[in-house]
């Protein structure tokens, strides 16, 4: 019983260090994105991703790509380098912040000559929705994050009301035009992406702008007044003609394209029997059903990067990041028996 008590105790000495590393972190960047002087200090002691034209830097290294971060002191030689201000520092926007409280900037260098900073920074800017498709895991939220800040800030230059300029703050958590203190903030617009099954294959569908070969979940913006369960059952009504009779949540993901998105991840099922395909053309190219044995191969796939490979498989899914490999992934294994 000592023994027990004991584990106890340290289990929750661990997980009390743990939230409370957790909650000193987001008190540190709520502290970053209001008070501009501050943010401005942490500037000259942060690690900043790098984009050109809201491409993301990206390093290969032993046939692996990283998107590298470079500290505060290595960007500002690079800076000086190619005749910029330290103060266009300042243009970068704030997007987290490491366990040892390192603040994280992105930062687009858009006005720079691309082939002079890639030769400075020893990489290449890369478009995003390729990235993604040669990038491990860990790096792809912090770069969908990054884009989704630097692509707003970027498209909110002027007031929608006086149509006059707006300011950044230092942070990038928000906009301001001066002229009536209105305060614009960064928002991401609701998406639902499901994964229909009528319990024994799964349906997925693919649009003409998807890479040849893929094939995902239906997905599908909400509409103003709807709820999640009202899109749902629309979206799959109207791309595939079939009833949702349940759904499940499942998970939700930031998803940076068109205009950064929240992807609203569930599983449904469609009434018993009911598993005709009535495809509208103008939404999607194709939808098909797949079984557990097809799906479990895509995922053993290893992750297509050029042309040629994606042509020479059946077909193949999202990469292991994306919330809607997560949803085949969590059907293929619920088919396994027990």
């Amino acid at each position: 019983m000592p023994l027990l008590k004991n584990f106890n105790t340290s289990a929750m000495q661990i997980s009390c260090r743990l939230v409370s590393n957790y909650v000193s972190r987001m008190r540190y960047l709520f502290e970053l994105k209001e008070d501009d002087e501050a943010c401005r200090k942490a500037l000259s002691s942060g690690a900043f991703l790098l984009f050109h034209s809201l491409s993301p830097l990206l390093q290969r290294r032993e046939n692996k790509f990283t998107a590298p971060f470079v500290t505060a002191s290595e960007l500002n030689r690079i800076l000086q380098k190619l005749n910029q201000k330290e103060k266009y520092m300042e243009e970068s926007v704030l997007i987290g912040c490491t366990e040892n409280h390192v603040p994280q900037f992105a930062l687009d260098l858009g006005r720079i000559e691309k082939a002079k900073a890639e030769s400075l920074l020893k990489g290449t800017f890369v478009d995003l929705r390729k990235a993604f498709f040669l990038l491990a895991g860990k790096d792809a939220p912090l770069l969908s994050q990054a884009q989704g800040l630097l692509r707003w800030h970027s498209t909110h230059l002027y007031c929608s009301r006086t149509g006059r300029p707006t300011q950044k703050n230092v942070s990038g958590s928000k906009r301001v035009c001066s002229t009536e203190e209105i305060i614009y903030y960064p928002q991401a617009s609701p998406v639902i992406i499901v994964l229909v099954s009528d319990g024994i294959q799964c349906l997925l569908a693919r649009q003409e702008s998807f890479p040849p070969g893929m094939y995902s979940a239906l997905a599908g913006f909400c509409d103003i007044g709807e709820t999640v369960e009202d899109c749902l059952h629309r979206e799959v009504a109207e791309e595939v003609g079939l009833d949702v009779s349940s759904f499940e949540y499942s998970a939700s993901q930031h998803w940076p394209f068109p205009n950064s998105s929240l992807m609203i991840a569930c599983h449904a099922l469609v009434q018993p029997g009911q598993n005709k395909i009535d495809l509208n053309h103008s939404e999607l190219e194709d939808a098909r059903w797949f079984d557990a044995k097809e799906l479990t191969k895509a995922l053993k796939r290893k992750q297509m990067t050029t042309m040629k490979e994606m042509r020479d498989v059946p077909f193949w899914i999202p990469p292991p990041w994306a919330v809607a490999h997560q949803l085949i992934k969590e059907w293929t294994q619920r088919q396994q028996p027990c």
